[in-house]
């Protein structure tokens, strides 16, 4: 069977690259680097600032609600060109210094529909692709997050030399530039292939959804661990261990170095061990790499924390797309990721609100790490618990399937 890519893949692999570069990589993490220079401009306060951050997040939610019903009462194409252009207005709109009130619904706009695009762009990229080449298809399109991570460490501060304007509306030509190259994408899709409604787990019924929710469950803890190092890492090593912000730029973009090359990772992963046996791989990684600053700052150990950690971000979101895929096949997958990205955005945001709380008591971020790696643990016990359902199904059925054969050899023989 070629499981290699061919070029009947580019139109899914450009529908979700671009929905997920929009999504994550412009919408989420180019925001990050904007923060100090909109405080520095005198914009608005640090704690403003902050605010504007968490709206992000808040429409990460409602969007991740709402993506799947959208999807189903209108034409996919026309949600996500809709997505596509809340994304670039919410940059283009907020070019120029304005009210708090103005900035926030923008914000707000922008991670509802960038949660939209995360759940219906891969969506529609699986479903169009065969079965045989889904795995790899299944985790390029999350590439998307990794060019925006480095997005985010190389291109926006070369802008922001030039004005913070500027810099703005840029990334809402860019986001316009993603919307094109999506629509294209879209328009020239596969007939979705649904001859086989699932997956090939061979689990089923509630065996499936326990499953499903063991793996979801998972996926919610993955949203707590991986805030120490998208929110405060740069602090952490610049201010907290006086490393300087050349060396936490430095940091950062190799975090985005490993966010790029992350799902390149996790599909050949995946292509040997499948995606449930890489889930567990990835989980186990990530929370190593989480929790190695808390017992060295060598700059290797940095640098391996920063990579590692850039990686499985994007890596984890890919092996769990793929996994739920597997389960309950394409074309449930969409409502169902829906739901697993609501569970995951609302982690995000409770852990994001929860560390700032915890580093104002402590006054250090050091534990917020050692707390994220542990939650990390729990995850990778979460999945290795699915596994053993799933093993546990799998040999009910086949005892009940020699029971039955048995069965039936006797009544015969009686005949």
């Amino acid at each position: 069977m070629k499981r290699t890519l061919t070029t009947h893949d580019l139109p899914a692999l450009m529908t979700g690259i671009m929905a997920t570069l929009a999504a994550i990589g412009i919408a989420r993490f180019a925001y990050t680097p904007l923060l100090p220079a909109i405080i520095q401009e005198g914009w608005f306060t640090a704690s403003q600032g902050a605010y504007l951050g968490a709206a992000n997040l808040l429409g990460y939610f409602i969007g991740a609600l709402a993506a799947h019903s959208l999807s189903e009462r209108f034409s996919p194409r026309m949600v996500m060109a809709a997505s596509f252009a809340g994304i670039a207005l919410s940059f283009v709109l907020c070019a120029g210094a304005g009210g708090f009130l103005w900035f926030f619904f923008w914000r707000l706009i922008s991670g509802i529909a960038g949660a939209i695009l995360m759940v219906v762009g891969p969506s529609l990229a699986l479903a169009a692709t065969p079965p045989e080449r889904r795995t790899r298809v299944g985790a390029m399109v999350f590439t998307g997050i990794g060019f925006g991570a480095l997005l985010s460490a190389f291109i926006v501060p070369l802008l922001l030399g030039l004005s913070l304007s500027v810099t703005w509306g840029t990334l809402g030509l860019l986001c316009i530039a993603a919307g094109l190259l999506c629509d294209w994408g879209v328009a020239h899709l596969a007939s979705p292939i649904t001859a086989s409604p699932r997956g090939n787990s061979p689990t089923g019924g509630a065996g499936v959804k326990i499953i499903v929710m063991l793996v979801v469950g998972a996926y919610a803890l993955d949203a707590i661990g991986f805030v120490p190092h998208t929110v405060f890492w740069v602090d952490y090593l610049a201010r907290e261990n006086a490393l300087g912000n050349q060396a936490a730029s430095l940091q950062w973009g190799i975090f985005g170095l490993g966010a790029l090359c992350g799902p390149f990772m996790v599909g050949a992963l995946a292509q040997r061990v499948g995606w449930q046996g890489g889930l567990m791989i990835a989980f186990a990684a990530k929370a190593a790499a989480v929790l190695l600053p808390v017992f060295s700052l060598a700059l290797l150990s940095q640098s391996v924390s920063s990579f590692m950690v850039g990686a499985m971000i994007p890596g984890i979101v890919a092996l769990t797309s793929g996994r739920l895929a597997e389960l309950v096949g394409p074309t449930a997958h969409k409502k169902l990721w829906g739901q697993a990205t609501a569970a995951f955005a609302a982690a995000q945001a409770v852990a994001g609100y929860a560390m700032s709380a915890l580093y104002g008591a402590w006054g250090s971020y050091a534990p917020l790490f050692a707390i994220s790696g542990l939650i990390l643990i729990a995850g990778f016990l979460l999945v290795l618990l699915s596994r053993g359902v799933q093993q546990r199904h799998t040999d009910l059925s086949a005892q009940q399937s020699t029971k039955h054969a048995t069965q039936h050899s006797t009544h015969q023989g009686k005949q």
